[in-house]
């Protein structure tokens, strides 16, 4: 994923602190020494949104403060989609102190956001602002580094009820209001996928795997400013795997047609949908991360 890095100007700015309580169910420690090395170095508003109308007026009536997260890649992943659809989401840079499962933060740890608590909230108080790559759908969704399409049908979230967990089970239901049922889904997915307007299957052949990345980044080496990246900005890498073949293709969009199929947006289930267009989206917003 291509970056570039800028220091953090003076002091720690105000901080809006979102908290997902079910970071605070899986290691409620781990959170509550996160949140006090944070209280101590800057000013903080601590928020628990419970809908996503309240998550969208937290963060538009945030004023000076930087938006961090507590808690999953699921929960970065939907505060990143929220600033998107407003159009602040290069506003400020995005703070994240990574608590969940190994497997729910995998993203965050990719990304260099460490992954001990009292690391990860100094990186967020004087650490660098540094520019990430985005995938955007056409739907209004984003991914911070990949979407797959299985045929495996939409598996469901699971887990506990209540807090971001409902957030997050009223956003996929409002996602999928349009969409089909999950039983119309076919498990061998007869899609149409084209990368800049060349096609890479159609849908009289079965794929297994349909897989859209963004190129890791290469950190910036001690001293640079700016960070170097690891391939062209604003581009994706697909790759189609279909019964006894493969195609790999890089492209700044990718579109995917048919009959429904469901995907995984960061490993999170979305859809089934007729058709998706994923759209590569360089330097589009900022990740605070550790000083080099």
């Amino acid at each position: 994923m291509s970056s570039q890095s800028t220091p953090v100007n003076g002091g720690p700015e105000p901080i809006l602190l979102l908290l997902d309580p079910v970071a605070r169910q899986v290691d409620g420690e781990s959170v509550r020494i996160a949140r006090d090395v944070l209280c101590g170095g800057t000013d903080v508003k601590v928020a628990h949104p419970e809908s996503p109308s309240e998550l969208d007026r937290l963060l538009s009536h945030r004023g000076r403060r930087r938006p961090v997260v507590i808690g999953s890649d699921l929960a970065l992943q939907r505060v990143l989609q929220a600033l998107y659809r407003q159009r602040e989401l290069g506003a400020d840079p995005v703070g994240v102190v990574p608590v969940g499962r190994p497997e729910e933060v995998a993203a965050a740890r990719a990304l260099g956001v460490p992954t001990e608590p009292v690391r990860a909230a100094r990186a967020v108080l004087s650490g660098v602002a540094r520019r990430l790559d985005l995938l955007v759908d056409d739907g209004g969704g984003v991914a911070l580094g990949g979407v797959r399409i299985t045929g495996a049908g939409v598996r469901r979230p699971g887990g506990r009820p209540g807090g971001w967990r409902s957030l997050w089970a009223k956003l996929a239901a409002a996602e999928q209001a349009n969409a089909l049922t999950s039983e119309a889904v076919d498990h061998s997915p007869r899609v149409r996928v084209e990368a800049d307007g060349r096609l890479l299957a159609d849908v009289h052949r079965p794929v297994r795997l349909v897989e859209l990345t963004l190129p890791a980044a290469v950190p910036p080496a001690a001293g640079e400013g700016a960070g170097t990246t690891g391939a062209a900005a604003g581009v994706l890498e697909v790759v189609v795997r279909a019964p006894g073949a493969m195609v790999r293709a890089r492209a700044a969009s990718v579109s995917v047609v048919g009959r429904g199929f469901g995907y995984e947006a960061d490993g999170h289930p979305v859809g089934p949908v007729r058709a998706r267009t994923w759209t590569a989206h360089p330097g589009a917003w900022g990740l605070l991360l550790p000083a080099v």
